[in-house]
């Protein structure tokens, strides 16, 4: 069982809005969710801005731009993201042993310029929102949670501080690869709430059951009546998960 400010620390808002929306919704919600994710969307609009705002709020940023490109280009912009104090940045998993590598150098060395805490850099596996037949188009083999397997078996070895994967992988991870790496969910739905785009979403207390660190939750609050109230309920399934 987890108290209501480890509950907080295990909650993560999807910022997928406009930013001056998702600034007031984290406003709203932050008695309960204690990181902010900016993804692509905003960050391509508003740069670091778009970090520091989060920041001024109190939250921890988790910046998500699912870096992917030669090790070079990745230590570069793991550097800046470093630079500014987010608590967590994701890479592919996909971009191999040598662009790992360098993103967690990048990220390292990037913080310790500017005087931050080095952000846990995170590799995300599979998306939640694909499903068998398009792994299998991709030309991944094996099924979702064994592609997934096999490239957090390559990102841990790499030295990445933790994984993206769906809460169906997140048990999996953990028998596999012990207790040290942080394991961050997405797709995360309330019982009787609407999957969308999500092939591999699961409800709160599976995800923690699971062994999942942190939960990222964005639509589920997004378009609750009452935001807070939704933050809430989700807060307390995983106190009592």
């Amino acid at each position: 069982m987890t108290d209501a400010s480890q509950a907080r620390d295990k909650l993560a808002l999807a910022a997928d809005l406009p930013l001056e929306d998702g600034l007031r919704l984290y406003q709203q919600v932050a008695p309960h969710v204690g990181y902010a994710k900016v993804g692509l969307s905003l960050f391509v609009e508003h740069g670091p801005p778009a970090v520091a705002a989060f920041q001024k709020l109190g939250a921890r940023v988790f910046l998500d731009l699912k870096l992917h490109d030669i090790p070079n280009t990745v230590e570069l912009a793991a550097a800046r993201a470093g630079a500014l104090g987010v608590s967590l940045l994701t890479v592919h998993a996909a971009g191999g042993e040598a662009m790992l590598k360098a993103a967690v150098k990048g990220a390292r060395e990037g913080a310790r310029a500017r005087g931050h805490e080095a952000p846990r850099v995170l590799a995300v596996t599979v998306l939640t929102s694909m499903s068998a037949g398009d792994v299998a188009a991709v030309g991944l083999s094996g099924a979702p949670d064994v592609a997934a397997l096999r490239l957090a078996k390559l990102a841990v070895g790499a030295g990445v501080d933790g994984l993206v994967c769906s809460p169906h992988e997140a048990q999996a991870f953990r028998r596999e690869l012990g207790s040290a790496p942080f394991l961050c969910t997405p797709g995360i739905r309330p019982a009787g709430a609407a999957k969308g785009d999500q092939s591999r979403a699961e409800t709160p207390a599976f995800a923690v059951r699971a062994g999942a660190d942190l939960l990222v939750v964005g639509r589920p609050i997004h378009t609750a009546a009452d935001p807070l109230s939704a933050a809430r309920s989700i807060a307390e399934e995983v106190s009592t998960a």
